[in-house]
């Protein structure tokens, strides 16, 4: 039995992750904010391959919420899980005449801090001789960051950085990688003509879908080799350099 813990795992991406861990045979605890029901194509997953699953939230904001989490789960399955995935993040818009130390520190309580301490957590857990890994999920504009969304590309930094860090710290049991998607899931915001315009704005003239960061992350949970490393899923984005946010490029295309 292979057991995840997939943060902020009941929708959008972190569902896509978790259903391609479920139709691997992984065991699933599902972290939310809250407990919900998971996406409609999740819970079809998780009952067509019999996956055994579990809920379990916590307010990644809150200190005592996130140093519970990893011994819930260890209490409930018995073990410490094999690979846990940071996929949740906090994101709200703000630029650099805008940012406030406040937000910053909100951004870097979920996006950052949060992580950083899961991992330390899944490192102190496991049994001896147990092997686990993380995958740490960023975002393609930690290559090229610009202004937009300050307190969510700082904190995305800071996380980049943690990857590695932790990699060195952690080893040899604990494995530390990330994955770094590009437009993924777009907004309601996003206009049609705009998305096909972005799209042919990429190297490779396509944006990833939710599988292709479910691939990404269900290979560095395989590979056994590997640690300290980034991926970027991004049809090439991070090989170019952009103005502002996606959202506001291509707007008139």
């Amino acid at each position: 039995m292979k057991l995840a813990l997939v943060t902020a795992g009941f929708h959008r991406l972190g569902a896509a992750i978790a259903q391609r861990l479920a139709a691997e045979g992984w065991t699933l605890a599902l972290h939310g904010r809250k407990i919900e029901s998971p996406d409609p194509s999740l819970a079809d997953s998780l009952s067509r391959n019999g996956t055994r699953w579990q809920a379990f939230a916590a307010d990644l904001s809150d200190e005592k919420a996130v140093v519970a989490l990893v011994p819930a789960v260890v209490a409930h399955f018995g073990r410490a899980p094999d690979l846990i995935v940071n996929n949740a993040s906090r994101f709200d818009w703000d630029d650099p005449q805008s940012a406030t130390p406040a937000a910053m520190a909100a951004h870097f309580a979920v996006n950052a801090a949060a992580p950083v301490a899961l991992a330390t957590a899944l490192a102190a857990a496991l049994d001896p001789g147990q092997v686990a890994s993380v995958v740490n999920i960023l975002d393609q504009r930690i290559r090229h960051p610009g202004g937009d969304q300050l307190s969510y590309t700082i904190s995305k930094l800071a996380l980049s950085g943690a990857t590695e860090t932790l990699a060195r710290a952690l080893a040899p049991h604990v494995r530390v990688n990330a994955v770094a998607p590009g437009l993924v899931i777009p907004t309601e915001e996003y206009l049609p003509s705009q998305m096909e315009a972005l799209r042919a704005a990429m190297p490779l003239a396509r944006l990833p879908e939710p599988a292709d960061i479910a691939d990404a992350v269900y290979w560095l949970a395989n590979a056994a080799l590997v640690t300290g490393q980034t991926v970027f899923v991004d049809g090439g984005a991070a090989l170019k350099s952009f103005d502002r946010d996606f959202v506001f490029l291509e707007r008139d295309a």
